[in-house]
């Protein structure tokens, strides 16, 4: 019987919460679609409604919620990082979660290996401007850097036509692209999670 595999998202709109937000709708398909793999995902975790205090340290402090954060996504077997594009990058709570994570680089253990390693990241992201494939670019190039493995097609979006105002949450059909996708970014990410679960890295 295969592993049972959890995943751990976070959300790392601008807004600290109050309403849902069309990265929640999309951390949303790809939830759909993990749960077709056996795949359990928790609640996302919206960064700006916690203090995450600036910094490359797992620990900066007191009052810092960061070492909780951090302790959720590494007990998973799978992160889904969620990110709105503004300007044409990851928000600047995206770049918060990264420099936090850059601590997984003096964190290793006796073969060598980050926290991170033999888990599995992939992202999802949504916009109203071109940009998803630079977002993706600086995503994955940093998570790899702090120990995560990176799928096959590890990339669900949505972006929008350049200067117009619907959001992915408010569309009146999914479009079909985004289905697809999602389901192989689920199968690939299961996949792969279960195979690192069985066999880490060796360091």
């Amino acid at each position: 019987m295969a592993a049972p595999l959890t995943a751990a998202a976070i959300n790392c709109s601008l807004s600290a919460g109050g309403r849902e937000s069309s990265t929640d709708a999309m951390i949303a398909v790809l939830a759909e679609q993990f749960g077709q793999h056996g795949v359990e995902v928790a609640k996302p975790i919206r960064i700006a409604a916690h203090h995450v205090k600036w910094g490359v340290r797992s620990d900066e402090g007191a009052g810092d919620d960061w070492p909780q954060i951090r302790k959720a996504i590494l007990a998973a077997d799978i992160l889904i990082f969620g990110t709105p594009i503004w300007l044409g990058q990851a928000s600047s709570v995206a770049k918060l979660v990264l420099e936090r994570m850059d601590a997984f680089m003096g964190e290793t253990d006796e073969q060598g290996r980050m926290p991170s390693y033999s888990k599995v990241a992939v992202a999802a992201i949504v916009g109203n401007e071109d940009g998803a494939h630079n977002v993706t670019s600086q995503l994955f190039q940093s998570l790899n850097d702090c120990g995560w493995t990176i799928p096959a097609v590890a990339a669900c979006y949505w972006v929008g036509e350049a200067m117009h105002g619907t959001d992915f949450k408010d569309l009146d059909h999914r479009p079909q692209p985004v289905t697809k996708t999602a389901k192989m970014v689920a199968a690939n990410a299961a996949h792969l999670a279960r195979l690192l679960k069985e066999a880490p890295y060796p360091g």
